[in-house]
C-alpha cells in the first residue's frame, strides 16, 4: 500500500518518506547481517549511510528500525544517537522479550515471548527467528489468530511451510482456529492441538529440556502472556 498511501498525502501537501528493505525506498538496508546478539545493519538514507547493530534479530525489526531512521531523519533528529539507542533497545513485553528459564539439574531454556499479538506475517517473521536459534528442540507456542475475516482458515493452513522451514520440532496449537494448521502440519512435526491456555502450560510445563528454544505468539485474546508470567516467575 506504499504507493497508494503516498499518493493520497502528497495531495494534501504532506512530505513523504518511504522505507523498506529494497532499494527502490528512500531508506534502505543495504546490508543485513544476523549476529547471535541482535542484527548489523547498513542503512541507506538520503545524503547519508548509517552502520549500527540492532538488539533484536529478524527481519520484522530490520524494517521497524528502518521506519525509526526514516523518521528521525525527516525530524531533523540526530541519526547516530538513533542508531545507539536501536542497539541499546531491549525486546518488549510481548513484543520479542527473551527470558532464560530455569530447569531442574542446572539446566535452562530460552522463552521468546511474541505473546501480545498476531497475524500471518508476524507469524512467519518470528518462526524464522525461532528456526535461525541455535537450540536442541524448538517448540513452537501459536495461539489462534483472531479477526481475520473469511481467509481465516486458509491463513492459518498457510502457516504451515513457516513452521517445516523453521525445523519446529514440537507445535502447540491453542484454540479452535488452529484446526487447519493442526490439519495441514499432519505428521511431519509433533502437534498438539489445545483448547486454551491454560491446558498449553498443563502440556508445555513438564516437557522442558535444557537447551529448548520456546516461541510463545498468538493473538492477545488467547491469553498466551499467561504461559510467560508462569514460566518467568522467579527467572531472569
Amino acid at each position: 500500500y506504499c504507493a497508494r498511501l503516498g499518493d493520497a498525502a502528497r495531495r494534501h501537501g504532506a512530505q513523504v518518506v518511504s522505507f523498506g528493505r529494497h532499494e527502490g525506498a528512500d531508506v534502505y538496508a543495504r546490508d543485513v547481517i544476523q549476529l547471535d546478539g541482535g542484527t548489523m545493519i547498513v542503512a541507506v538514507l538520503p545524503g547519508v549511510e548509517l552502520n549500527f547493530t540492532l538488539s533484536q534479530r529478524g527481519d520484522h525489526w530490520v524494517s521497524n528500525a528502518l521506519a525509526v531512521l526514516a523518521a528521525v531523519q525527516a525530524m531533523g533528529g540526530d541519526l547516530a544517537a538513533a542508531g545507539l539507542a536501536l542497539g541499546d533497545m531491549q525486546g518488549l513485553k510481548g513484543r520479542g522479550e527473551r527470558h532464560r528459564i530455569s530447569l531442574p539439574k542446572g539446566a535452562s531454556a530460552l522463552l521468546i515471548d511474541e505473546s501480545y499479538n498476531a497475524n500471518s506475517a508476524s507469524m512467519k517473521a518470528t518462526l524464522a527467528v525461532l528456526g535461525a536459534e541455535p537450540a536442541a528442540r524448538r517448540i513452537a507456542v501459536l495461539g489462534e489468530m483472531r479477526e481475520l475475516g473469511e481467509n481465516s482458515e486458509e491463513l492459518h493452513a498457510e502457516l504451515s511451510a513457516p513452521v517445516f522451514a523453521a525445523n519446529v520440532d514440537i507445535a502447540l496449537l491453542v484454540g479452535a482456529g488452529m484446526a487447519p494448521l493442526a490439519h495441514a502440519l499432519g505428521q511431519r512435526t509433533t502437534v498438539l492441538h489445545l483448547p486454551d491456555a491454560a491446558s498449553a502450560l498443563q502440556v508445555l510445563e513438564p516437557m522442558l529440556r535444557d537447551g529448548d528454544a520456546i516461541l510463545i505468539k498468538g493473538s492477545n485474546a488467547v491469553g498466551l502472556g499467561q504461559l510467560v508470567n508462569a514460566l518467568t516467575a522467579g527467572n531472569d
